[in-house]
């Protein structure tokens, strides 16, 4: 006694096939990912984060020419002095949107090496313009 598949019990199996297949590239797209942050000065020097902390109190932070470089490329343990490899994004240090757009807080410091994690979207574009774009979240 031979039971031969409906064409219909073959089509849903192929459906759910390809659904499946289809769930699976969806996860595995790297929407999510690690982003570090240094402050540093136009060129991409790394200078101490007091520069872009507003809250500090010491009399030296702020005014122009000191940002917040962020990418995916970007690890914990460069020095003051050192230049970020390329390939990062920076925001003004003063950027409210921006540092909360990435998880960061809206003012203060910004310890260099930060590394915020679940950051959705492509991470560094090589801009080094003030805008940014993608989305953080609090992390380590």
């Amino acid at each position: 006694m031979n039971r031969r598949m409906s064409s219909r019990s073959v089509s849903l199996t192929s459906t759910f096939l390809l659904l499946a297949a289809g769930g699976t590239a969806a996860c595995s797209s790297n929407k999510y990912h690690d982003e570090g942050f240094y402050c540093a000065d136009e060129n991409g020097v790394i200078v101490d984060e007091d520069y872009c902390d507003d809250n500090n109190g010491s009399g030296y932070h702020g005014g122009g020419g000191y940002y917040i470089y962020h990418s995916p490329s970007y690890r914990s343990g460069y020095k003051v002095g050192q230049k970020l490899p390329s390939g990062g994004s920076r925001f003004a240090y003063n950027d409210s949107a921006s540092r909360s757009t990435y998880g960061l807080p809206s003012t203060g410091r910004v310890g260099n090496g930060t590394v915020k994690t679940g950051v959705v979207g492509k991470g560094g574009s090589g801009s080094t313009g003030h805008g940014s774009t993608g989305h953080g979240s609090s992390g380590g």
